[in-house]
């Protein structure tokens, strides 16, 4: 008797689970060849370290080479802090260097190169098999493959080349190594080296013209995030020096006119400037400001009848643009003087003070060497600046004169005398007075009342003008100022109306 219905499962034994679960044939086998490549990988590698101990072993100038720990050999007696000090060392004199390693390579197995960096400076250090310290392959090999920016201590012989080394500054010394210590080892891969960073960036990435994508120079982003290596190309060392120079100029100058040096904080309760944001900060339960400028410190040491003064420190304006006319933080060098009879006494002072640094630039040693640096990286108009003959005052222009020129040369100035210039008729009056007056720095005067802060004093002859004036450099505004009203109810009234 047969029935319908649903079919049989037949039951499957645990042995029969346990066999189909199990690897195949082709994993079995995969994991077999795994296993042998790992094996052999060991083994390759217990036999490196073996020849590695032997090589070590055999290392005759071991003692030579490698970190610098507390047990390095003291550093010869002649030390030179900078590489440019071995320009005046007698030839076989035994110095020691410290420098970063800019380039490295290796000749030959017994044969190998460093090019070392201090600033601007580079030369040329020999590594050669044998020689009275016996110097080794393996400390050859270890040099020649020193990673680019480590910082190393070098001992040797200072020696002309057989040929002068035309890729280092110092083309007729090199330096033959006898002993070599690594003081700060850089990694193997950095995200940017020293040497794409000689030339400027691209001009659109500057806001001006178009990008070039064949330009092997660094961006200006891949410099601004890597900022401590970019900063050791020479054209940026120089700009860093050559700001240096300036506030030291400026400080002597002030100083010779019996002008005090204040150091003004840079923390305000207030905002210091109409027209700039600020930044604000907590200061314990109350607001502050990141100062716009040393304006009320200055004031206040003025009230407090210390004189002139002036000071030098960082001016921060919240200002989100992305020009060369915006900047959030710079340095200021500043000053306020009380006036005698008129205010022309500062603004004659400050031309004279202008056309001081900017002469003192362009003729002290020590200025025109680094303004040459930062001219052969690229930026071919460093220092080229044209000023009115020694002896000679400064152009000065009022702003009715500004437009008037503006106007001549075909600009459309509108109907209102008293609108403000704009950023390109300001870069064109620089062009229009550099051809008319051979001059590249002058000063605009006598600004309409409507475009100056309510501190601003007005002309007595004209009350529609105020005593005030920009300076400009190649058309573009670098310093502002003006007489400030000094009679609280005149202030008072000038608040109010503004």
């Amino acid at each position: 008797m047969s029935s319908q219905g649903e079919g049989i499962i037949p039951n499957r034994s645990k042995e029969a689970n346990d066999v189909e679960g199990a690897p195949s044939k082709n994993a079995l086998k995969k994991a077999a060849k795994e296993k042998e490549k790992a094996e052999k990988a060991a083994k390759r590698q217990a036999q490196e370290q073996v020849e590695k101990a032997k090589a070590e072993a055999n290392d005759t100038a071991k003692h030579l080479y490698g970190l610098l720990t507390a047990s390095s050999p003291q550093p010869a007696k002649k030390f030179c802090p900078h590489l440019k000090d071995l320009e005046g060392i007698e030839e076989s004199d035994e110095v020691t260097v410290q420098a970063r390693v800019y380039n490295a390579r290796v000749q030959s197995a017994r044969l190998a190169f460093l090019v070392l960096r201090d600033q601007e400076h580079t030369i040329q250090v020999v590594i050669a098999e044998g020689g009275e310290h016996g110097i080794s392959r393996q400390m050859v090999k270890f040099c020649g493959g020193i990673n680019t920016e480590s910082f190393v201590r070098v001992t040797g012989l200072v020696k002309p080349p057989k040929d002068s080394v035309h890729s280092t500054t110092l083309q007729n010394s090199e330096l033959h190594a006898e002993n070599l210590y690594v003081v700060s080892q850089a990694e193997e891969q950095l995200p940017l080296q020293v040497k794409d960073c000689l030339k400027p960036p691209s001009a659109k990435e500057e806001g001006e013209g178009e990008a070039d994508t064949n330009d092997p120079n660094a961006s200006l982003k891949t410099r601004l995030d890597n900022k401590v290596i970019a900063a050791r190309a020479p054209a940026a060392t120089a700009i860093f020096q050559l700001q240096s120079q300036i506030s030291a100029i400026f400080t002597e100058y002030m100083l010779a006119e019996n002008f005090t040096m204040i150091q003004p904080s840079y923390l305000a309760g207030a905002a210091t400037e109409g027209g700039s944001g600020v930044f604000e900060v907590a200061y314990f339960e109350r607001k502050a400001y990141l100062t716009q400028s040393p304006q009320f410190f200055k004031q206040m040491a003025i009230a407090g009848d210390l004189g002139p003064v002036f000071s030098i420190g960082p001016v921060f304006r919240a200002e989100n643009s992305n020009t060369k006319r915006h900047l959030t933080e710079f340095t200021g060098l500043d000053f306020e003087m009380p006036i005698q009879e008129h205010y022309h006494e500062v603004l004659s002072f400050g031309e004279n003070l202008m056309l001081h640094v900017i002469r003192q630039l362009q003729t002290r040693p020590k200025c025109k060497y680094l303004t040459n640096i930062i001219k052969e990286a690229g930026y071919s108009d460093a220092g080229n600046f044209q000023l009115p003959a020694e002896g000679e005052k400064a152009t000065r222009i009022t702003f009715a004169e500004a437009k008037s020129l503006l106007k001549e040369s075909g600009f459309d100035i509108g109907p209102d005398p008293h609108d403000d210039i704009d950023t390109a008729q300001e870069k064109a009056l620089g062009d229009i007075i550099r051809n008319k007056y051979h001059t590249d720095f002058f000063t605009i005067d006598q600004y309409p009342m409507s475009l100056r802060p309510f501190y601003t004093h007005p002309s007595p002859s004209n009350p529609d003008l105020s005593n005030s004036y920009d300076f400009f450099m190649r058309g573009q505004e670098i310093m502002s100022g003006a007489q400030r009203i000094h009679e609280l109810p005149m202030l008072r009234d000038m608040m109010k109306g503004k």
